[in-house]
């Protein structure tokens, strides 16, 4: 069989299952199969694919099948301009989060060097992403999970970033180490109900620790507002993002923390999804 066989047969069977990505998604996971790259798999549809490679293809996607996402297939997932691993321990990387990132390097630009704290790291891609073109930046990161530090260590380790980086086991209301210039956060902020109704990528795969933010959406938030309020300098900033519908409840609770809000930032969808503050 060649790969162009393997891959109509695989997509006629994700098409089956309404996956929406079927052909994308099979050259992929035909990328995987025969570590190649997605132009290799397209540039040679008449290259024969050995019984191994086959067989991890297909198991590829029958997982798919099952809805598991394509990121914890492969595990790993293009986030700015980097490649992180990732397992289902850790948050799968969103395009839109890369927004902090870019108000990060907006606001610091002509800065040489900034102590930045990101509260709930995952993967690790929003700190390492920063502190790989901010060469003289410092960087702590804090998570619940042990295994999201793991793996953030391991990319950090990959893009040569351990010197500069910092990792502590911790929740933000037992962190009490350092004044920060700059605090970062993706919290979790989907609210209780609203979990459940999510796709079944999220609901039966990703970790719901990092997507539950409790009855409202904001038990998190609160907290992470609440302790930066103590670990930012003054004149220090903080960039949270946040629900296309928290907007205003967020703003509000800047204010009580003595956070003046600078701007909220819209995402691709043109759905307010980062707010950035500063320590008054």
């Amino acid at each position: 069989m060649n790969i162009d066989q393997a891959i109509k047969k695989a997509s006629v069977d994700l098409k089956r299952y309404q996956i929406k990505s079927a052909l994308l998604d099979c050259e992929i996971l035909m990328s995987k199969a025969l570590n190649k790259s997605r132009k290799f798999i397209i540039m040679n549809p008449n290259e024969k694919i050995n019984d191994y490679e086959y067989d991890n293809f297909r198991a590829f996607i029958s997982s798919r099948i099952k809805r598991k996402p394509i990121a914890y297939i492969t595990g790993e997932k293009s986030f700015w301009k980097y490649n992180f691993k990732i397992n289902e321990k850790v948050l799968i990387p969103r395009p839109d989060t890369e927004i902090i990132v870019e108000q990060v390097f907006k606001i610091y630009e002509k800065k040489r060097s900034i102590n930045f704290l990101e509260i709930g790291i995952g993967s690790g891609c929003i700190i390492l992403s920063i502190l790989k073109e901010k060469k003289s930046f410092l960087g702590k990161g804090i998570d619940v999970s042990k295994e999201s530090l793991k793996v953030c260590k391991e990319n950090a380790n990959k893009l040569g970033l351990l010197n500069r980086l910092k990792l502590f086991n911790s929740d933000i209301d037992n962190f009490h180490l350092g004044k920060y210039d700059l605090i970062i956060s993706n919290p979790p902020y989907i609210k209780n109900l609203d979990f459940n109704k999510m796709d079944d990528e999220v609901v039966k795969y990703e970790p719901k620790i990092a997507l539950d933010g409790g009855l409202d959406g904001l038990l998190e938030i609160r907290k992470i507002i609440n302790k930066s309020s103590k670990l930012i300098k003054t004149h220090g900033k903080l960039i949270l993002e946040i629900a296309h519908d928290q907007k205003n409840e967020v703003k509000k609770i800047l204010k009580s923390n003595n956070f003046y809000v600078n701007r909220v930032v819209k995402d691709f969808a043109y759905k307010d999804r980062c707010i950035i503050s500063t320590k008054i």
